[in-house]
């Protein structure tokens, strides 16, 4: 492959590059910001889900020459005119406009933003024509222009201008310093400073020690702390001395600079050795005449010797991590002689307090402090990451102190910080870290315990195998065998004659030296095989779920009147054999869970789910009901839009507007939930509602939960004649504005009966008695089932739609676990820990299984720290894994149900219910390819077909358009119609565990299992899944093996049908979709009104329980418990935004 060399800027070329609002997928834009900066381009890097106004800020702040997006999940129209036409009304029209869209942007589309002024939308086949260089090359020509000159608001001089703030004019005068100092000499060298001196509070400290976190934290703090004053921050990056390109990273950390009183600009040293950009000094006076009232100046990271920022500011802040090495280190530290605070941050950190301990000590000899108590040094353990951290609050209000007492600040700080001296706490406690290798060490000891086993069983196998011959019995061995071993008295009766009595003896004695190793539990389970098989070759089966009895067939009849069994046993005779069976496999329903969780699986209910998602949730609705039409379970497996899976709400804002209702359902409150689920009995145990929607899980389940409990009051209202009664009570509720009540806008489809729809607008507690509500409430809560995709985990490892911070997240999941126990919700499961999403950002299968059972057994570790009993919580975890093709697949659910079993089982010591793995399986979207989309459904139904007969416990088989839109009805029937052929058409599916006895798939079950566990040791090594995300190991290992198959895809080596061998006669082209469905404008316009009509009605009940859940946030207390009311009153994007205003919002990284 030809190598494309990089273009050389004339220019000093500054670029801006994100993922548009609502976009997960961020590793494409990362591969490319670093090829920009590889190009000798300064790129200032926001990672995902940004919006216009974020990005305009940015680009204009930074004074950028363009901006650099890819924008995947639709809206893209509006996204992108948007933010041409804010450019343009904010002054900035010079900055150019750049995108692409993986192919999900339309070539008219393309020809329509090109015409409206967007600079280029690059396609997949421009990166097949160009190369990534060459793309880039192209993007960086077009952006090589000098920055245009000074332009001052109409009517304004500089000095007016730099009174009110004007960005444009602060941004261009410090470009003007870095690039044509003259020009800047000019307009600046009569601009007098005030005489109120602003402080500057220079942060400096090593790479990596968290310094952009720490001032995110600290700016946030100030920003509530002093309601009307402003900040601006300066933050220093190196450049690169081989390209002169520079990652100017500190602006994707903060959260808290999105605020209008907050001026933020990135600088790069452009040249080596220096922790700070020469033209520092020049910023520092522009910001001052602009006179905001503090400065912050956060340089590059330092080594040992560097003190460089105290010769600009006032009071300094080093921040280091507890790794400096050995306390000798600590000598050679220049700041801790300067420095006015010292945080050390990342204080979750092994060694964290022998750190803080040796670095007061040195702090002490430098500044000859020897009579100070060393609690009142300003010295502090930060976790900058956590949400509320004290130990951050503290370092605030120390830093405050400080610039009132060294600069003289008009900023005396009225911070809260408790006294009491809380401990930080962990998500997992360092004494648990190792945690995955345990489990590890626990599954091979049950193995290796379990082999030994084998053997004692195939010895004394053998040994009665001689007993038998020498009393000449080819039957009826049963008659010398018994609970406790051997019959002693029967053997030695029917002796034939004295010799053998003496040889039969030594036998008896040694089959009962061998059984003393033998578990009882082994010789229980040899004994009794045939009687277990005689409950299987019965017609009938009987067994217990949770109390109740249930009697299967267990066959079923072929057209050629053969008898199928359900479960087909070995046929296996020695002890050996068959105990390395029962250990490793086993029959369904018993543990290790090899084959299955149940005994039978459930008649009446197909694991088939039906999938739906789209426009508004009348829309989705309709859809649901027309594709479980007549089927006897509603499996229902709900999509979001990109709106709803970022916790925000519907807006007329045109890059929000745009994504209304596409690729996914828009839900923003609870008559939304209503609405989306009317006609479907959610307390019926054949309903069965499945949520991907990860951060605003919570939320959501809110919506759900509350949705479920009205339509259960609806019912009682029905039953009891109170329908007049409940309508009254509405209008005075409304005070006779019906209007205003929210309503199922269209028709009702075939197979709604209008339940749910009833107490649109209100809640049942405030139509019926309370006491009564309670008791349909509590009621409802132990019958709802299904499951909400939550797992934050994998988003922050894999596509990232992370909008709260890991910490938080798990709070907020640990908060509705606590939930759950205690209001007996045991059909619901409170978390859907994901391996789709691993495996759709390339990961391969071993490393899905992998990371996905780590994820796991992290939420199980958490919640135990919490104190919850392993009993309570395990049965409402639930795993989702993707099916690819790879061999590996064929045997995924098995591995996971074995690892997870042995763990729990002989690890966590748990009961049989929690020993139980249930997953779902979604077939793999990465294998639905874009060309001869008519080969997908081939593929789909290989994939199901490996989930079928490896007993998952639901499935969703991917309609064969969703690679180029959004699927159609037809696409969803074809695809629900592969699993239900499957099941119903397909002969050996009558057959429950047809890949028991195979050879090929207990080889891949044991290696599959043995480099899951291996993997389990080498996220050890890095800490624990906490401890190897910080590293991005997750992320680089997924990316690794993404382009691994990317480039045997792109070169021939791993061939795809109509992809890249097997072509049409055309070439096999992309195919271009003949239908885009695409929300309305109806749909958008009615969703928003339901959100203005709710804020309206519901506005002061919505102040107060905000209020509420935010003090409750700071308090440690139940979220979830909060959440429960919040869902009736307010909406989503209100709560969401109320728990980011305290710190819970998630913090990008690179």
């Amino acid at each position: 492959m030809e190598q494309i060399t990089p273009y050389i800027p004339k220019h000093k070329i500054r670029i801006v590059t994100a993922a548009s609002l609502f976009d997960g997928h961020d590793s494409a834009i990362n591969i490319m910001r670093r090829i920009i900066q590889a190009t000798g381009v300064e790129v200032i890097h926001l990672g995902h889900d940004r919006s216009v106004q974020e990005m305009v800020d940015c680009a204009i702040q930074e004074d950028a020459n363009a901006i650099a997006m890819t924008s995947y999940q639709g809206g893209h129209n509006e996204y992108f005119k948007y933010m041409y036409d804010l450019l343009k009304e904010r002054g900035a029209g010079h900055i150019k406009i750049f995108g692409g869209g993986g192919g999900v942007i339309l070539p008219e589309e393309i020809k329509s933003l090109m015409e409206y002024g967007i600079a280029r939308i690059y396609t997949p086949d421009d990166g097949r024509k160009m190369g990534l260089q060459g793309m880039i090359n192209d993007l960086v020509m077009q952006s090589d222009f000098q920055i245009p000159k000074l332009q001052l608001p109409k009517g304004k001089s500089l000095m007016e201008s730099l009174n009110v703030k004007d960005v444009n004019t602060i941004s261009r005068l410090v470009s003007l310093a870095e690039n044509r100092p003259e020009e800047f000499k000019e307009h600046f060298s009569n601009i007098t400073i005030p005489t109120v001196k602003t402080p500057v509070l220079g942060i400096t400290g090593t790479g990596g020690s968290g310094k952009s976190s720490l001032v995110d934290e600290l700016v946030r703090r100030f920003l509530a702390d002093f309601p009307n004053k402003t900040i601006g921050i300066i933050s220093v990056d190196p450049s690169k001395r081989k390209t002169g390109g520079a990652l100017l990273g500190d602006r994707i950390r903060m959260n808290a600079i999105n605020n209008e009183r907050v001026f933020m600009r990135s600088l790069a040293t452009r040249q080596s050795n220096l922790a700070l950009s020469k033209y520092v000094d020049e910023a520092i006076q522009i910001l001052k005449a602009a006179q905001f009232d503090l400065i912050l100046l956060e340089t590059s990271g330092i080594g040992q010797s560097d003190t460089e920022i105290v010769q600009y500011s006032d009071v300094s802040l080093y921040v280091m991590t507890p790794e400096f090495g050995a306390a000798t280190q600590l000598e050679k530290i220049d700041m801790l002689d300067f420095a006015d605070v010292v945080a050390i941050n990342k204080f979750d950190k092994r060694g964290a307090h022998d750190a803080l301990r040796d670095v007061k000590k040195q702090y002490m000899r430098n500044h000859n402090l020897w009579d100070l108590n060393q609690d009142n040094l300003p010295i502090f353990g930060t976790m900058a990451s956590q949400f509320n951290d004290s130990g951050t609050n503290k370092l605030y209000r120390a830093v405050m102190n400080k610039l009132v007492e060294k600069a003289n600040a008009n900023l005396a700080s009225t911070f809260e910080v408790s006294l009491e001296s809380k401990e930080h706490t962990f998500v997992i406690p360092p004494s648990r870290t190792r945690y995955l290798s345990e489990i590890a060490e626990n599954n091979r000891t049950y193995d290796k315990i379990g082999s030994i086993q084998i053997q004692v069983a195939q010895k004394m196998y053998s040994v009665f195998q001689t007993i038998l011959s020498i009393l000449n019995v080819n039957e009826s061995e049963k008659l010398y065998l018994s609970n406790n071993g051997l019959v002693e008295e029967v053997i030695l009766k029917d002796a034939i004659n004295h010799e053998d009595t003496i040889f039969l003896k030594l036998l008896i004695r040694e089959f009962n030296r061998l059984k003393l190793d033998l578990d009882p539990y082994n010789w229980e389970s040899i004994f009794t095989w045939e009687e277990k098989v005689k409950k299987y070759k019965n017609s009938i089966y009987t067994f217990k779920v949770r109390g109740k009895e249930l009697n299967l067939e267990t066959y079923t009849k072929s057209l050629s009147q053969t008898q199928i069994p359900k479960v087909a046993l070995p046929k296996y005779k020695a002890w050996g054999d068959l105990l390395a069976w029962m250990l490793q496999e086993n029959v369904p329903g018993e543990f290790p869970y090899t084959a299955g969780l149940y005994p039978f699986k459930r008649t009446g209910e197909d694991p088939a789910r039906m999938f739906a998602g789209e426009g508004s949730p009348e829309r989705t609705n309709r859809r649901f009901h027309y594709v479980s039409y007549g089927l006897p379970a509603k499996r229902l497996s709900t999509a979001f839009d990109s709106v709803t899976l970022y916790g925000n709400d519907p807006d007329i804002r045109p890059d929000i507007y745009g994504k209304i209702g596409n690729a996914g359902v828009s839900v923003c409150c609870l008559d939304d939930a209503k609405k989306l689920y009317s006609g479907f009995d959610l307390s019926d145990e054949m309903t069965s509602v499945s949520m991907t929607i990860n951060g605003p899980a919570p939320m959501l389940l809110g919506f759900f939960l509350n949705a479920a409990i009205d339509q259960n009051c609806e019912k009682y209202i029905i039953e009891n004649n109170l329908q007049t009664i409940v309508e009254t009570k509405i209008c005075e509720i409304y005070k006779g504005d019906i209007a205003k009540r929210p309503k199922y806008n269209g028709s009702l489809p075939d197979g709604n009966n209008g339940l749910g729809l009833m107490l649109l607008g209100v809640t049942g507690d405030q139509v019926l008695p309370i006491e009564v509500y309670n008791k349909i409430k509590y009621k409802t809560l132990r019958e709802v089932r299904g499951t909400v995709q939550a797992d934050i985990l994998k988003e922050d490892q894999a596509q990232n739609t992370c909008i709260f911070s890991t910490e938080f997240a798990l709070k907020l999941m640990g908060d509705v676990q606590e939930y759950f126990i205690k209001n007996q919700v045991r059909n619901f499961y409170s978390v859907s820990i994901s391996g789709y999403h691993i495996a759709e950002a390339g990961a391969n299968p071993i490393t899905q299984l992998a990371f996905t059972l780590s994820n796991g057994f992290t939420y199980v570790e958490y919640y135990l720290s919490r104190g919850m009993d392993i009993n309570a919580f395990g049965p409402n975890l639930s795993f989702f894994f993707s099916n690819g093709i790879d061999p590996e697949y064929a045997v995924i659910g098995r591995v996971a149900r074995k690892i997870w079993a042995k763990a729990m089982k002989h690890k966590y010591n748990a009961k049989p219910r929690t020993q139980m793995l249930k997953y779902h399986i979604q077939t793999s979207g990465r294998s639905l390819h874009a060309q001869e989309i008519d080969f997908n459904d081939i593929r789909t139904t290989l994939q199901a077909l490996y989930a079928i007969y490896d007993n998952c416990n639901s499935l969703h088989t991917n309609a064969y358009d969703e690679a180029i839109t959004t699927p159609t009805e037809e696409s969803v029937r074809r695809a629900m119609a592969i699993q239900l052929i499957i099941n119903k058409e397909l002969g050996l599916a009558k057959n429950e565990n047809p890949l028991q006895g195979s050879f090929i798939i207990e080889e891949l079950t044991d290696l599959v299992e043995e480099a899951v566990l291996i993997e389990f040791d080498r996220i050890t090594e890095r800490g624990g899944v906490l401890g190897a995300m910080e590293t991005m190991y997750q992320r680089s290992k997924i990316q690794e093996e993404s382009l691994y198959y990317e480039t045997l895809k792109h070169n021939g080596n791993f061939p795809i049908i109509g992809v890249n061998t097997f072509l049409s006669s055309k070439g096999s082209p992309t195919v271009l979709p003949i239908e885009v469905i695409r929300a309305t404008e109806e749909e958008k316009k009615a969703q928003i009104k339901t959100l203005e009509n709710l804020k309206e009605f519901q506005k002061e009940k919505s102040n107060v329980v905000l209020s509420e859940i935010q003090d409750a946030a700071l308090h440690n207390e139940n979220l979830f418990e909060k959440l429960m009311e919040i869902t009736k009153v307010s909406s989503l994007g209100q709560i969401t935004n109320a728990l980011f205003k305290i710190g819970g919002q998630y913090r990008r990284n690179m």
